[in-house]
């Protein structure tokens, strides 16, 4: 593109511009919302849009899951590599989700990539990123802990056209569709994404009739440029130091980080962790790259906005073949329970340094629950996806909040009881604060949940793998752990098994699934609390009579 002298475009124009850009991914994320046929997407809004530049650079970002934004650029990245500029044209729609071949996490969170041509030359991209609620494989709802192989986890596609020039490739839609265990579902959802981008290109050439493909290329680079210098600027406002976790898995894995921050870079040292397992519990370099991501942006400048110049003072070192950086062809379904004990540990490293920001440890699991089987009006198939919320670890200034989601979600919710009843026919039984043990200390915790979901046909299976259901969250300054992740499976006949893992586990009319999230962790000596908390906690359910005379001395 032809060079442009910045002395000729005026600060306002610029400013409009990439406001402008803002607003295309907010229409595309709408988009999506509004066209997407499974509440996993619709209502829990497990999914994320961004555009690029010409050299395949974050520039703009909607709502939606930061890791699934921060792993598109790497996507993107990994099209351009792959494709040869004179094999990419208008029209073109590219599809991946191998994780370990950049961008995705695991094959459920499919990838679906478009270039933005502006009179004959690229101008841009645009992705959309969701999951999918079966992409096939061994298991229902193509997610198992136990898998021990990519191969087992569903349909593999290699960052292939679905598209091209405009003209869709039937044989690729018709495998996809074959492959899943819900194919009207999958064609919606995919339709939903194109639809999304289709939005954010009519917007994006807009832009460019408007004020020009140069004018417009200049104001993308001003706008990264501009997230650099933000992210500098706060880095230099960071205490300087070395600072260091570690911790003890569920399965009794020693993980342990050092992060240096200078006044150039923030440098995360993941090496000497363990190998990759022999099980669905790997991350890829890309999603732990975006872990460390995440953390950067709380404590250096979560007010503002994020593109790839917001990350350019972060570092990585990660051992090759590591649970945080596994290669091909480890199973990596439930990468996103490594990722958030990745996050976690790394909060956990900063939180002395930076108390006013990073509260104390958080339920740290994104607790999905995977359910199925016919629904009990129609028995057409159903297959549901939930991940959980839970407590948040108390801070230096207040108790922690109750019943929120993770740091790794973003902008998510909850499935609505009234539309996990009507339409995927389950009983939403109860829903209320966690009143286990767990998080105490000067400041509480905040609670987890309990939800109970009632079985209202036979013939219905449950998948599940939540972390932290052994080892509870860590509290700070003497704050006790927060309880644990789990479910209690209660047959019909009354028997309660529980779980902290378990792969289509068989279901029938009658049975009940309970649900359980942890408390965050506390913060401070117990025995700092006012007597007249404890008892206000007491009355409020949060704590028993036995377990408050038991940590404060009182009851």
């Amino acid at each position: 593109m032809t060079k442009i002298n910045s002395k000729k475009i005026d600060p306002i124009t610029i400013e409009i511009i990439q406001s402008s850009m803002k607003a295309i991914t907010d229409e595309m994320f709408i988009t999506m919302r509004k066209t997407a046929m499974s509440s996993v997407i619709y209502e829990v809004l497990d999914f994320g849009v961004a555009m690029f530049d010409h050299h395949g650079q974050l520039a703009s970002s909607g709502s939606g899951i930061p890791g699934f934004i921060g792993m598109l650029e790497p996507g993107v990245q990994s099209v351009m590599a792959k494709f040869d500029d004179s094999v990419v044209h208008q029209g073109d729609i590219f599809i991946t989700n191998i994780p370990h071949k950049g961008g995705v996490s695991h094959l459920n969170d499919v990838v679906l990539i478009l270039p933005v041509f502006f009179e004959g030359a690229r101008i841009g991209w645009l992705a959309n990123k969701a999951h999918w609620v079966d992409v096939g494989g061994a298991f229902p709802g193509s997610i198992s802990a136990e898998a021990t192989e990519i191969y087992q986890e569903g349909l593999q596609l290699p960052c292939i056209k679905v598209m091209e020039k405009g003209n869709i490739n039937q044989a690729v839609v018709d495998i996809m569709q074959i492959n899943s265990r819900q194919p009207e579902i999958t064609l919606g959802d995919f339709w939903a994404g194109i639809a999304s981008m289709r939005a954010g290109e009519k917007r994006f050439l807009g832009l460019a009739k408007k004020y020009g493909a140069d004018t417009l290329s200049y104001a993308i680079a001003d706008y990264i440029e501009l997230a650099e210098k933000i992210s500098r600027d706060a880095l230099h406002r960071l205490p300087e130091g070395v600072y260091y976790a570690s911790e003890v898995t569920d399965d009794e894995l020693d993980i342990q980080v050092t992060i240096t921050i200078s006044k150039d870079e923030f440098l995360v040292d993941l090496t000497g962790n363990p190998p990759q397992q022999a099980n669905a519990l790997n991350a890829s370099f890309d999603a732990t790259m975006v872990d460390v991501q995440m953390i950067f942006k709380a404590i250096a400048s979560p007010q503002t906005f994020a593109n790839a110049g917001t990350f350019k003072p972060v570092r990585l070192l990660v051992d090759e073949n590591s649970m945080f950086a596994a290669k091909y062809p480890s199973a990596m379904s439930v990468y996103y329970e490594t990722s958030i004990m990745v996050f976690d540990l790394l909060w956990k490293a900063l939180a002395a340094a930076v108390p006013e920001s990073l509260p104390a440890g958080h339920y740290a699991s994104i607790c999905g629950t995977f359910l199925g089987g016919p629904h009990p009006d129609t028995g057409v198939a159903l297959s549901i996806v939930e991940p959980q919320i839970g407590g948040w670890g108390a801070s230096n200034s207040r108790d922690g909040v109750n019943a929120l989601y993770t740091g790794y979600h973003g902008d998510t919710f909850n499935v609505p009881a009234e539309v996990s009843e009507q339409r995927n026919g389950i009983m939403i039984e109860r829903m209320e604060l966690n009143d286990e043990s767990g998080g105490e200390g000067k400041l509480i915790g905040g609670k987890g949940i309990k939800l109970y979901y009632r079985i209202l046909a036979d013939n219905w299976w449950i998948t599940m793998a939540y972390v932290r259901s052994c080892v509870g969250p860590w509290g700070m300054e003497g704050g006790l752990r927060g309880s644990h992740n789990y479910i209690n499976v209660v047959k019909k006949d009354g028997k309660k098994t529980r779980f902290r893992i378990c792969t289509a586990l068989a279901l029938n009319k009658g049975d009940v699934i309970e649900v359980f999230t942890a408390n965050g962790g506390g913060y401070g000596n117990p025995n700092e609390r006012p007597v007249q908390t404890v008892l206000q906690d007491i009355k409020n359910g949060y704590i028993s009579a036995e377990r408050a005379k038991e940590v404060y001395g009182i009851g």
